[in-house]
């Protein structure tokens, strides 16, 4: 089945968080450094890990595989925005906002896989000290990263697929600054109970389930945590997933509160407003919450920027005697 626009809709016109020019500059200003600092912060950590081989281990290479999805994720709805705010337009094409809404979709699925994986790896290597370098080894790790890729592909195909289908009204006012699916749907004049089915059952299994698991490994976390003796021994162990379950909280508060809010207040442009703390500051705080509380990364990232140097063990020959 080749995908096809059943309305003949040639643009979208996304409206943005106000109307007002005065205030364009300043929006333009705001997000442009926002996304600038998101995607810098999140290469440094991508080039931080990867020229330190003392951070080639299971929990950097996911934060790695993290990091490269949160820049893709700010970059499929930031620099459209900005676009349009430059040259003062709101449209944007029919496939774009296809395109735009896929990636999204793609890419917030990816976030959740990612840090259900980092969970796991969290759980293995407090609970399961041990086995750690048995269980997550390079073959599962890579396993774990692609099951993640293939099953957000399948989300985000279907979900693509299904708004494909939909004839739109003549009203194509999308009152956000991204092509959300739910904003598209809610546009559609064509039937959308069967979308809505999916879009429920979607957020069971792909945002309710990775929660619960993630939740059932903390638990197990602290359970292990609480049965060390030794107060230095605690916030060791504590110190490895705080980083962790700092952006855990971050990501699933933030997107917990916008639905919350956009339900309570039923105004979409308070729903765009609230939407930007997961889809821009979530992912720019990432780098900022691992790099801070990390000190091993903190080194790595001195050793990038040449102010600290990788010091090499010292190798001591045979000793020679003397010659008479």
């Amino acid at each position: 089945m080749e995908p096809r626009n059943i309305t003949g809709v040639s643009q979208f016109l996304l409206m943005g968080f106000s109307e007002e020019p005065e205030l364009q500059p300043l929006i333009f200003g705001l997000f442009l450094s926002m996304y600038l600092i998101t995607v810098f912060g999140n290469l440094l950590i991508i080039l931080a890990i990867s020229s330190d081989p003392h951070l080639h281990t299971p929990m950097y290479f996911f934060l790695s595989n993290l990091s490269f999805v949160d820049i893709c994720f700010t970059s499929t709805t930031i620099p459209k925005m900005l676009v349009n705010i430059q040259t003062e337009s709101k449209g944007i094409t029919y496939e774009g906002c296809i395109i735009q809404m896929h990636f999204f979709t793609l890419f917030i699925g990816l976030d959740i896989f990612l840090l259900t994986v980092m969970a796991y790896d969290r759980f293995v290597a407090i609970c399961r000290p041990l086995h750690y370098t048995v269980i997550m080894n390079p073959r599962l790790c890579g396993l774990l990263v692609l099951v993640s890729w293939i099953m957000s592909s399948l989300h985000s195909l279907l979900e693509s697929l299904m708004v494909l289908q939909l004839s739109f009204c003549q009203v194509l006012e999308i009152p956000h600054f991204f092509c959300e699916l739910n904003q598209m749907i809610q546009l559609a004049c064509s039937d959308m109970h069967l979308n809505k089915v999916v879009i429920c059952i979607v957020a069971v299994l792909l945002g309710g389930a990775p929660f619960a698991g993630i939740f059932y490994t903390y638990s197990k976390i602290v359970s292990s945590i609480h049965r060390i003796s030794s107060a230095q021994g605690k916030y060791k162990a504590f110190s490895t997933c705080a980083s962790h379950l700092s952006v855990v909280s971050l990501f699933y508060c933030t997107g917990i509160g916008v639905y919350l809010s956009s339900a309570a207040s039923h105004s979409s442009h308070s729903s765009a407003t609230a939407s930007v703390m997961y889809t821009v500051v979530t992912p720019m705080l990432n780098p900022f919450i691992y790099s801070l509380r990390n000190n091993e990364l903190k080194r790595s990232l001195k050793i990038l920027f040449g102010k600290e140097t990788i010091k090499q063990p010292i190798v001591l020959g045979p000793k020679k005697c003397p010659q008479q």
